[in-house]
């Protein structure tokens, strides 16, 4: 059975860390490896923008967006103006592209957002938005090179679990996630787990989440299986 505290980000002793500190599961860090040596023969220099993020990062990161503390911006990458939406729309407003604490595929080591490091300067902002991915966009060579990669099923195991847009979570081409324990960990995870990590913690919308967990765990959690198969 998976540890429900390594599950939802709040215990990470099995991480090793890549060069330039990002952190993954071993096997998932030797995919990559691999897949980057696969991706510099083939003109790109594959890089991570982020892995391994824990229950605490992603807890602040939720809270502030709730909070009014921290932008949330919609598919065009406007602001959207939380005040003028009920619960629900908060929420789905928030949850289109931040997970819920403890729900986080980045939680579990397995999963990474990743752009060519080698099509923009050194001081390039990464932002991970539509417009830098999209056809013409400056890492779209890479990701159209990793769509191919996929097809054939020599991605070494990664895919894109957000490729579809199913009306929850938006589309996010920059996002990989391993395959072989990835798949595992989402079926793992359950409604109790998350219950029990919030517990003592101070999470915004709290009662509005818990009031409709089953209904956001079906829309922006689990990702069928015959949407994302590498």
């Amino acid at each position: 059975m998976v540890d429900p505290a390594w599950l939802t980000g709040r215990e990470e002793g099995q991480l090793v860390e890549l060069p330039g500190g990002h952190r993954l599961l071993a096997p998932v860090a030797d995919a990559f490896q691999q897949l980057k040596s696969r991706a510099r023969d083939a003109g790109f220099d594959l890089a991570v923008a982020s892995s391994y993020r824990s229950f605490d990062r992603q807890l602040a990161i939720f809270n502030g967006k709730a909070r009014g503390q921290r932008p949330v911006h919609d598919d065009a990458g406007g602001p959207v103006d939380l005040d003028s939406l009920d619960a629900r729309g908060r929420l789905a407003a928030i949850l289109r592209y931040s997970a819920l604490p403890g729900a986080s595929r980045h939680h579990w080591g397995t999963d990474l957002d990743v752009y060519d490091a080698g099509s923009v300067p050194a001081d390039y902002c990464v932002q991970l938005t539509p417009d830098e991915v999209a056809a013409g966009g400056v890492f779209d060579g890479l990701h159209t090179w990793l769509d191919a990669q996929m097809a054939s099923a020599t991605s070494e195991g990664f895919y894109r679990p957000y490729a579809v847009d199913r009306g929850g979570v938006a589309v996010e081409r920059w996002h990989l996630s391993y395959a072989p324990l990835a798949m595992a960990c989402e079926q793992a995870l359950t409604v109790e787990m998350l219950l029990d990590a919030w517990q003592d913690r101070d999470l915004a919308l709290r009662a509005d989440i818990e009031a409709r967990l089953d209904e956001i765990m079906a829309r922006y959690i689990t990702v069928p299986k015959d949407w994302c198969a590498p």
